[in-house]
């Protein structure tokens, strides 16, 4: 029987949007979302075949694995973790075979550490891929293209982790109609936007729930692209969560600041049990949105449109990159007043970068800009692969330094904690049960304990949660769950920035 490790590789270095604290501070490896890539791989994987994943945020990969075939895949940030891997499978005479959006995106970098290199998407090809690997006759390379969601089995997530992962994750949709410069979703996923049927989102959340998963990501790239699809898909995640026995599910997804102009839009959101969105308002430069052809954020107030999410009980969180072409020295100062009067408690702030495959990584190719030390354009908070314009290097990375120190001065953050919580409606989704089931219940004290851990950073951590306590024990304690979600990332963001040495671990440090 041929037997297949299917591999997650961890992302390098720590990120915002990771949950490297809870291993860093002893709880063991922790997913924030749940990986999607390697359950849906193993859905295509038939019975005949034996398999076994890693997801190497929650274990250590098995270099001594027994299986004949090592099977890797990693967005762009991942990619020299996969690399490595791939090179010691290689060198201790496994079949290494890669995929995935990396793979896709940057085919001729990934070629020479692969026997087969998998590019574009499984659906279509997985019937040939896995019958040329059963009869030991495989080819090089296997190209999928843009299927129809239809055709995507339910996850296997009865092989995967579930009780070290914070949010499960449904995809719903793929690709991205909008055409920002720096973005490379429509070169791997296409700007046309291919949907699965509500249907068929719902049977992938029974089956998280009935794991136990009470918080899930969808994780589409722009949920309300298509409004007419949005409305049908939100109208059949609220009868569903309405329905649910043991409490409903708490909803979070990605989509563009122009939702926010349609009010009936944003109230079956709510209505559904949307609580968290993540909008990319990336500058308060409207000559940088111009530049990077980020259209849909011109020509409107985005304190305004972030205050029209919170009206519905919807909580943003927001990109935030500095280094476009049209930035100068006074970008920092601009974003920081422009984060200042903003209630966003977590912002995921870097310097501009060049992904593979994207429209600016073309352009700066062209323009001899590229920095060949940073090969992968993996957006972490304090590197570029790209030589600025409009500044230095030096000041570049000096000023995102100090503005990350500014707008995560605890200070500051409760500012901003408090600036949403006033703006903030009431919850108008699902009520909660009383016989709610308290899922990955050691998962919860982990991350109630990391929380508490804030307090012994300092003196101005204890009063930043004193006042934002006393406000929420006073006023909104129906946003409990919204302030415990902005403290666990808060917490990870001070790690990521200490371990790079710009704030201090701990109180007199």
């Amino acid at each position: 029987m041929t037997a297949i490790y299917l591999i997650n590789p961890r992302a390098q270095p720590q990120a915002y949007f990771g949950a490297d604290i809870y291993a860093d501070s002893g709880f063991g490896g922790v997913q924030l979302v749940a990986d999607l890539t390697i359950a849906t791989v193993a859905a295509f994987v038939p019975d005949d075949f034996t398999l076994r994943l890693c997801d190497e945020h929650l274990a250590a990969v098995d270099l001594d694995t027994e299986a004949d075939i090592v099977a890797l895949t990693g967005k762009t940030s991942q990619a020299p973790r996969m690399l490595e891997l791939a090179d010691e499978f290689h060198r201790r005479g496994k079949l290494v075979v890669i995929g995935g959006p990396y793979a896709s995106l940057a085919p001729e970098a990934v070629r020479p550490h692969c026997d087969i290199l998998v590019q574009g998407e499984i659906e279509e090809i997985a019937p040939a891929l896995f019958a040329d690997l059963r009869s030991g006759r495989w080819a090089a390379e296997y190209r999928g293209s843009q299927a129809d969601l239809s055709l995507t089995p339910i996850p296997r997530w009865d092989l995967y982790p579930n009780s070290r992962a914070l949010i499960g994750a449904v995809q719903t949709s793929r690709g991205c109609p909008f055409t920002c410069e720096f973005c490379d979703v429509p070169t791997y996923a296409g700007r046309r936007q291919r949907h699965k049927a509500p249907t068929q989102v719902l049977a992938e959340l029974d089956v998280l729930y009935g794991l136990g998963y009470r918080s899930v990501f969808l994780a589409d790239d722009n949920f309300t692209a298509s409004r007419a699809r949005a409305r049908e898909l939100l109208t059949a995640l609220a009868a569903w969560n309405h329905s649910r026995p043991h409490g409903p599910v708490a909803f979070a997804t990605q989509m563009s600041v122009d939702a926010a102009r349609d009010d009936d839009l944003l109230q079956m959101c709510a209505k559904a049990g949307l609580t968290v969105v993540f909008v990319g308002l990336e500058t308060a430069s409207e000559d940088s949105l111009r530049e990077t052809g980020k259209r849909q954020n011109l020509g409107i107030d985005p304190v305004e449109m972030v205050g029209r999410f919170l009206d519905h009980h919807i909580m943003v969180i927001s990109g935030l990159i500095v280094g476009f072409d049209a930035d100068g020295p006074d970008i920092f100062d601009r974003q920081r007043r422009f984060v200042d009067s903003a209630p966003v408690p977590i912002f995921s702030l870097g310097a501009l970068v060049a992904s593979s495959g994207s429209p600016l990584h073309r352009r700066m190719a062209h323009s001899g800009r590229l920095l060949p030390d940073q090969p992968y354009g993996t957006a972490q908070p304090w590197s570029t692969n790209i030589v600025p314009k409009g500044m230095s290097g030096e000041q570049l990375l000096n000023g995102l330094q100090q503005l990350g120190t500014d707008i995560y001065h605890p200070r500051a953050f409760g500012d901003r904690m408090l600036r949403m919580l006033e703006r903030l409606g009431p919850y108008t989704g699902p009520p909660p049960s009383n016989e709610a089931v308290a899922p990955q219940t050691s998962l919860g004290r982990d991350t109630a304990a990391i929380v508490k851990s804030l307090a012994g950073l300092g003196a101005e951590e204890r009063a930043m949660l004193a006042r934002v306590g006393r406000y929420a024990l006073r006023h909104r304690p129906d946003a409990l769950p919204l302030i415990q979600t902005c403290l666990r990332f808060y917490a990870q963001i001070r790690h990521v920035y200490a371990q790079a040495g710009f704030l201090p671990t701990t109180e007199g440090a």
